[in-house]
């Protein structure tokens, strides 16, 4: 992808407060997303739902940087990537169960977060954009240049999905959709517990004025740290199911543009929402699939010209501008019942 002109987070103004203002609310969202994701192979291809599912959790895991603390990550495809291969390596050499390899694909990506995140803190914007983008292809180059490992331009091939002998989920997408689910679904909620954590509400503090944060005494360049690290764990955890599911690693997992695509997914449905990262990579995902199903070669092109109209007529992301515009009307309406109160010979309209 080629969609490479963000280069900050937007502006204070681009981020609605982190709590929810309605906890009803909050649960009917929780709802109707468990439902969605039960319901989604029933209607969709089972291999193309879980890869919708994988990359909403890669989606969100990067606005973790991107939305919560201000930091775009080119870089992002090194942790997948990487991920996807240890985790199709421990598959292949060890035959444990694939949510043993995945989290120790994960755990592979937070070690590899750690001198990367260090590094890159210590700039910011584009800055901070280039130094991760650099650390990628590196990483790219790896990958390609050990093919006794990682097979090259061939990539990983015949990775197993080895269940606790449970033939169904090794041999039936279906089955192995709802197998897997509760591992992406455990890393969305993990997510969200880091967001409206302490921790979270001093990254958002970090990503308002990062000098202030640290007038105030907190260290901001380790907190950037750890949410690099998180961010790379809950990268890597996605990761992992992709390489899983499709029982193959192709070496464009590691290519930057890969974190391209997933930066698309994340403004796509609105930053620093964590909905909108599902919703984004909902629609990226369905798009691609259609358009290839279709024989239509264009797919950058079609996805491009919708992340360029998204950004110019949702300045908020689609998820982000529903959520902004919710959020006004129940502000009004707030005021209404106040004025009302107020004045007992007016009646709210």
């Amino acid at each position: 992808m080629t969609q490479s002109t963000v280069t900050q987070a937007p502006v204070t103004e681009a981020h609605p407060p982190v709590a929810a203002t309605d906890p009803r609310l909050r649960w009917v969202l929780l709802a109707a997303g468990l439902v969605a994701a039960l319901a989604l192979p029933w209607f969709v291809y089972p291999p193309v739902a879980m890869d919708i599912v994988a990359m909403a959790l890669f989606a969100i895991a990067l606005d973790i940087l991107l939305g919560y603390t201000g930091l775009l990550s080119f870089g992002h495809a090194a942790f997948w990537g990487s991920s996807a291969y240890v985790t199709g390596l421990i598959a292949t050499h060890y035959g444990v169960p694939f949510p043993v390899a995945v989290i120790g694909g994960a755990l592979f990506a937070m070690v590899l977060a750690l001198p990367a995140g260090y590094l890159s803190v210590r700039r910011s914007g584009i800055y901070f954009a280039m130094v991760t983008l650099a650390f990628a292809q590196m990483v790219y180059f790896v990958g390609y240049r050990w093919s006794d490992l990682t097979g090259g331009e061939n990539g990983l091939q015949g990775v197993p999905r080895q269940f606790f002998g449970i033939d169904l989920v090794e041999t039936d997408s279906f089955y192995f959709y709802y197998a897997a689910l509760p591992i992406l679904l455990l890393g969305m909620w993990a997510a969200w517990r880091i967001v409206h954590s302490p921790f979270g509400r001093v990254l958002v503090s970090i990503r308002d004025n990062s000098q202030r944060a640290r007038a105030l005494g907190y260290e901001v360049d380790r907190y950037k740290v750890v949410a690099f690290v998180l961010s790379a764990g809950l990268t890597g955890l996605a990761g992992g199911v992709f390489a899983i599911n499709h029982g193959f690693v192709a070496l464009t997992e590691l290519h930057w543009s890969t974190s391209g695509e997933v930066v698309l997914m994340t403004v796509l449905g609105g930053i620093g929402t964590l909905w909108g990262g599902i919703l984004g990579a909902f629609l990226a995902v369905m798009l691609a699939d259609y358009l290839a199903s279709s024989g239509f070669d264009g797919i950058d092109l079609v996805t491009g010209s919708v992340f360029v109209l998204v950004v110019l007529l949702f300045r908020r992301g689609l998820w982000g501008t529903v959520r902004h515009q919710w959020l006004v009307w129940q502000q009004r309406r707030r005021s209404r019942r106040a004025s009302a109160s107020a004045d007992p010979t007016r009646r709210e309209p």
